[in-house]
């Protein structure tokens, strides 16, 4: 199995820790493609933000899926940043499973308790947050979202900067808002729910290792494709403007769709 991992920021040190993570979450036999937006901002704190990485994130898909020899086929993409850039439309653009790593995290969090704490890197990011819970029907079982409300030295760093706050704030959530589960959102914090293990008195979820669990599980699921229905590849229509990869992704998609369409 060979999946595409995509930090949607231009952090070359955040895309590190993403690796770092993936690889050692990864099954014997998955293989992993690591790559980072090749336009937008440092680090994803607003929606706004989140509109311009889900480009990037389109063009790198686009650019792995349009017309690929055997060998370099992938089998499933994560979108490494926590708000899933792109999500759920990304979906539409190819036919090979597509996980954000939002809705892995919410899932193995529901999987795993009643309600679920959310640690974020900012106050500012915490509106966008709570919109990607509702989105997934889950606002009913967040407890909370607590976050870091001083400025931050540097995107790869937080971890080292902030260990302390972050772990008190995992323990505010367990005791004060009634997390069962926490989840420490975000690339910037991938790899730390593994160092805090046993710090902190319920589960913790790591988005991209629960990213790289959940693609894995779904691809070999093997459920079948979109070929119709809210996820189907877009209508074909006049467009102009889009670059090589991702004219050429949209042209196979809708090429894929038709030609499983049943006749009339």
């Amino acid at each position: 199995m060979k999946l595409l991992v995509i930090n949607p920021n231009i952090s070359e040190d955040v895309t590190a820790l993403i690796e770092s993570e993936a690889r050692r979450s990864a099954s014997p036999g998955t293989s992993l493609v690591v790559r980072t937006a090749g336009h937008g901002v440092e680090y994803i704190e607003t929606r706004f933000e989140s509109l311009i990485a889900a480009g990037a994130v389109a063009e790198i898909i686009a650019e792995h899926t349009a017309d690929p020899s055997p060998e370099d086929r992938i089998d499933g993409i994560v979108v490494a940043a926590f708000g899933d850039p792109g999500m759920p439309a990304l979906k539409e653009l190819t036919d090979v499973p597509v996980i954000g790593i939002t809705e892995a995290a919410l899932c193995a969090a529901a999987l795993q308790g009643q309600r679920f704490s959310i640690i974020a890197i900012s106050d500012r990011i915490r509106p966008w947050y709570r919109d990607c819970v509702e989105h997934f029907g889950l606002s009913g079982r967040l407890a909370s979202i607590r976050s870091i409300n001083e400025s931050l030295n540097g995107i790869g760093s937080v971890q080292q900067d902030f260990k302390e706050t972050l772990l008190a704030l995992s323990r505010q959530a367990v005791s004060e808002d009634g997390a069962d589960v926490v989840i420490l959102a975000g690339a910037p914090l991938a790899g730390l729910a593994r160092e805090l293990r046993g710090q902190i008195p319920v589960p913790v979820v790591d988005g991209i290792s629960a990213g790289i669990k959940m693609a894995e599980a779904i691809v070999e699921l093997q459920s079948g494709l979109h070929r119709a229905g809210a996820f189907a590849p877009p209508p074909v229509k006049a467009r102009k403007g889009l670059s090589e990869h991702l004219d050429a992704a949209l042209t196979a998609a809708q090429a894929a769709a038709n030609a499983a369409a049943p006749a009339n």
